[in-house]
């Protein structure tokens, strides 16, 4: 599993013009799901993401998680996390899972979040979703449940 994870002031999904997840201050995943990956990646990413120390403390310095702040999730899956552009002009997306495994993975890892008690915001899986992110830092970071990058 791939994860784009951004802390942020506020952030929400829309898909035909409804909302479908909307969060205050915490952190937006943008989730890829793997051919390969299982229920050990998502117990690994989604630890790993609400553990993150990436919150400034009172003196400035990055050093509380999530969970500390009392925060929000907001999960959209991002097949595209897995597209492979080293060769050619049009991206690869062979190391994606399939659709049907991907939204199963996607769905078990949103639940896995919402195990540690906080409030999780989905889009909505194989839709064209407008994500609107408040960055806020801006602090980005990229996870790999294979530990790749």
């Amino acid at each position: 599993m791939r994860a784009v994870v951004q802390r942020v002031a506020k952030s929400k999904v829309t898909v035909d013009g409804q909302v479908t997840g909307e969060i205050e201050r915490g952190l937006t995943v943008l989730l890829g799901v793997g051919q390969d990956d299982s229920q050990k990646d998502i117990d690994y990413l989604a630890d790993k993401i609400v553990n993150l120390r990436i919150f400034e403390d009172e003196n400035g310095k990055m050093n509380i998680s999530l969970l500390d702040i009392k925060g929000e999730l907001l999960v959209v899956s991002q097949f595209t996390l897995y597209g492979d552009c080293r060769n050619g002009k049009r991206p690869s997306y062979s190391s994606a899972a399939r659709p049907e495994a991907a939204n199963e993975m996607y769905n078990s890892f949103v639940e896995k979040c919402g195990s540690y008690g906080i409030k999780v915001a989905t889009g909505k899986f194989q839709a064209m979703m407008m994500v609107e992110i408040h960055n806020d830092g801006p602090v980005t970071l990229m996870l790999d449940s294979r530990k790749q990058f």
